[in-house]
């Protein structure tokens, strides 16, 4: 079989695009080891599921530091050349809440549909949803995204709901449009949302 044939998997495409994504818990007590990181785990476990690109994590576990935060973002897109990178932690109105300002520091431009989505959700299921100031900006060719600091809201937000559709829809075409790879999604876990001139025929499963 020739290394063009054996590029083609049971559906008659070939294999996915790999992705590099960068995964940053933020958190002072899970930094020094008061308890358990929960974060990189769940952002982990979802973006395994829901995506068929194979995909290589960057993980950091940094405390609530604004220079530090922003010095970690440059680098994953910077110098580990990520595409896609999305924080947990750090995005409430808490004096050591410093994520957004940090993720501010490196945008070369701000995508605010991303944070609005993620409060509407949110809402559905707490009031306190109003207190979140999550923000997703661009640096280069890549994408940042704050998210949640609880593993049952990072897959809500990502994800959706019946009422609230999940801001990770949107993200394969955002990648596109800045020169991205192309992400592949399960239907089953979340839907990508594409115009039809930019869809690739859909893989099985």
């Amino acid at each position: 079989m020739s290394d063009a044939a054996a590029a083609v998997n049971v559906d008659g495409l070939p294999p996915p695009e790999a992705v590099r994504i960068g995964i940053v818990s933020i958190s002072d007590r899970a930094s020094t080891g008061v308890y358990e990181d929960k974060g990189l785990p769940a952002l982990k476990e979802w973006l395994s599921a829901a995506l068929f690109n194979p995909i290589e994590f960057q993980p950091r576990l940094i405390p609530d530091e604004r220079e530090l935060i922003a010095r970690t973002l440059r680098e994953l897109v910077d110098d580990a050349r990520c595409d896609l990178v999305l924080t947990t932690g750090g995005t409430g109105p808490a004096i050591r809440d410093v994520t957004p300002e940090a993720t501010m520091d490196v945008a070369d431009r701000v995508m605010p549909g991303f944070g609005e989505q993620m409060r509407q959700i949110s809402l559905h299921f707490v009031p306190t949803a109003i207190l979140s100031r999550q923000v997703a900006v661009i640096r280069g060719q890549a994408l940042i995204i704050n998210l949640p600091g609880q593993p049952k809201a990072i897959a809500e937000t990502l994800a959706g709901h019946d009422a609230a559709r999940g801001i990770f829809a949107a993200v394969p075409y955002c990648l596109d449009l800045i020169g991205g790879p192309y992400l592949e999604t399960r239907d089953a876990v979340c839907a990508a949302f594409r115009p039809k001139t930019a869809q690739r025929p859909k893989r099985a499963g």
